[in-house]
């Protein structure tokens, strides 16, 4: 296969990788989001495996990284980063034939939490300015990437309920710079709960013996999505947390799976 890495800002957090099969691409694009409670000790190499299994089944995979709470990251440069990130597929796509009115993000943990929060982005500015002293508001900007459709993979996402079960040591104040009391705007901007409806397919898939992230946080996701009308679905799969991110695991190739029926 082949791969290149590009930068989309100055960090050195900033980058993305592209991997291509040899063959005949399939029609769109992967992004790969990893995970790591948005801590900076992880990276994006977690998310190589997949993004090299992906292109081995003949996919294009942006394996992405971007800036951690602990390396620059946390509110609001993770969020933006990753915003940036996906938009960066405009750049290449020429150089690569890619087609980018399939653009699929497969995400685990955070990641998960992250690709459905970017699937959200024309709704965003809907929901009114986060807090006065570090903003991102990024409105339906001409020329974004928009997502088509997430495999999150046991994804945090309701973040309310992360920051009330105090997930993996307090991750969700520790990515937004305190508590849901201190900065409540920021945190609902942050939620993927608070952008529905999305109107494109999601799908939360978790494994049935996670003790990293719950089920409850894709289940009380799909729940809220289906209540207002959005093609969501909840997949439980055998294993743990990190069975999803292992190429060898079923609960993986499902994932792949269904990467692929979204990419058609």
């Amino acid at each position: 296969m082949k791969r290149q890495k590009y930068s989309y800002g100055d960090d050195s957090s900033q980058w993305g990788e592209l991997f291509l099969p040899d063959t005949a691409v399939t029609k769109g694009v992967v992004v790969v989001i990893h995970g790591g409670y948005w801590r900076s000790q992880y990276g994006a190499e977690l998310g190589e495996p997949l993004a090299k299994d992906l292109a081995a089944h003949g996919m294009a995979a942006w394996n992405l990284e971007y800036r951690r709470a602990g390396n620059g990251g946390g509110w609001p440069n993770t969020f933006s980063d990753v915003l940036a990130g996906i938009d960066k597929l405009a750049d290449i796509a020429g150089d690569h034939g890619l087609a980018l009115d399939r653009v699929v993000a497969l995400g685990h943990s955070a990641g998960g939490h992250l690709a459905v929060w970017a699937a959200g982005r024309r709704r965003l500015y809907l929901l009114g300015a986060p807090d006065a002293d570090r903003q991102l508001v990024r409105k339906d900007e001409a020329g974004a990437v928009h997502l088509t459709g997430v495999v999150s993979q046991s994804g945090v996402l309701n973040l309310a309920e992360a920051e009330r079960l105090n997930l993996s040591n307090g991750a969700v104040s520790n990515l937004l710079g305190g508590s849901s009391d201190r900065y409540p705007k920021r945190h609902k901007y942050a939620d993927p709960m608070s952008a529905m409806p999305l109107q494109i397919p999601i799908y939360a898939v978790h494994g049935t013996d996670d003790d990293t992230v719950p089920l409850s946080q894709s289940d009380s996701y799909a729940a809220a999505a289906k209540a207002v009308g959005d093609p969501v679905q909840l997949l439980r799969v055998p294993g743990d947390h990190f069975a999803l991110i292992d190429p060898k695991a079923p609960a993986y190739r499902k994932c792949r799976e269904l990467v692929q029926l979204l990419l058609g």
